[in-house]
């Protein structure tokens, strides 16, 4: 049996005559960029996460970046946030002309520890970026607490969380702004790249909208230094067709995971935990082995894909070696690196496939 990490043709054969027609309506228009399409998946999709604004734009990286700038980040700056991410949480900071200032995760969580956050913070210090991990939810509590002692923004970095919920609510409008990414594979996934900027706050989505039209609204109107980060028609069209079947694709997701839950269960391993008022999306089911070369090969030739997330070690990248990371300064994040390993959690695996995985996985520690 094979077990493929991700199947987008089973979503895309179930919707296909919803997104033909979606795309034939952008290509009878010509067009291309932002529009009606893109105006009607901010307003849902606002709507969704209980968040007043949300504006389209070409990438999550880019929605991290506009969005720091929208919320004055400078050079000179300091923003908080975890290594244990993916790399543009870290790029989008840097590009800014500020400092990344890299604190470790939680070990049950993976998400980032708000007991490190105080200690992290200096008088350049601007704002705190949580990355909501593998679709869990960040301690927003204890998160913001810190925050509004110092007098610090909080950036929800929610590329892997669309739908996930902190305490009932749905992250991307817990902080002063969120970020998302449609990139293909995410819960909800465009044709292509594509990301939004989420918030509460009209003067941010009012940057934003600047920000990701080379710096103004009205066409040859450059109010300030900005960007081509416009979101395409298409990707507007294809994220309204799905965005309504997002909820069943988590419950799927959920339903998975519960399943490996029981699989998996006393193995020489640690399975992903969900805390208490907590209510993950799964975008990753992410175990940890101290085998995981060997674990993974052996799934490989059983014909499981898997998938490492994160192998390389943010903060001791070569462009970041001059802020000082040693080995051990991020232990949680450092055994991540080393042990971490992604099974298939996409909505349609069937419950044979799913059993077919846990099967190999039992097999592989019975002959350790």
């Amino acid at each position: 049996m094979q077990v493929p990490f991700n199947d987008l043709k089973i979503q895309y054969d179930r919707l296909k005559g919803e997104c033909r027609q979606a795309l034939d309506r952008v290509l009878e228009s010509q067009g291309y960029i932002l529009g009606p399409e893109v105006e009607a998946f901010e307003k849902a999709f606002a709507e969704y996460c209980q968040a007043k604004y949300a504006v389209g734009v070409n990438s999550g990286t880019m929605a991290l970046q506009l969005a720091l700038l929208a919320l004055d980040v400078k050079p000179g700056d300091e923003v908080i946030t975890v290594a244990q991410t993916f790399i543009a949480t870290a790029e989008a900071i840097s590009w800014c002309g500020a400092t990344p200032v890299f604190i470790d995760v939680d070990d049950q969580t993976y998400t980032i520890n708000p007991a490190l956050i105080e200690k992290a913070i200096t008088p350049k210090t601007r704002g705190i970026i949580p990355v909501h991990l593998y679709g869990h939810p960040s301690d927003m509590n204890a998160v913001k607490s810190v925050a509004q002692k110092h007098g610090l923004f909080v950036l929800e970095d929610a590329a892997q969380a669309h739908g996930a919920l902190f305490q009932g609510k749905r992250v991307g409008g817990l902080g002063e702004a969120s970020c998302f990414s449609f990139y293909p594979g995410k819960n909800l996934g465009a044709f292509g790249e594509g990301g939004a900027v989420v918030t509460n706050d009209e003067k941010v989505a009012l940057e934003v909208k600047k920000l990701r039209n080379h710096g103004g609204i009205v066409r040859y109107t450059h109010e300030r230094l900005g960007f081509n980060g416009r979101m395409e028609a298409i990707q507007g069209a294809v994220l309204n067709v799905k965005l309504p079947h997002l909820d069943e694709w988590n419950a799927k997701r959920r339903k998975n995971a519960e399943l490996y839950h029981e699989l998996l269960a006393g193995l020489d391993l640690a399975l992903p935990r969900e805390a208490e008022g907590c209510r993950s999306v799964y975008n990753s089911y992410v175990i940890r082995s101290k085998k995981r070369g060997a674990l993974q090969s052996f799934l490989s030739s059983a014909d499981i894909q898997t998938m490492i997330y994160y192998p390389v070690k943010i903060h001791q990248l070569d462009f970041y070696k001059h802020l000082g990371y040693q080995d051990g300064s991020l232990p949680v994040t450092e055994a991540l690196c080393a042990e971490g390993l992604a099974l298939p959690i996409y909505p349609d695996l069937s419950e044979e496939q799913l059993a077919y995985v846990g099967t190999k996985v039992r097999e592989f520690f019975s002959q350790q």
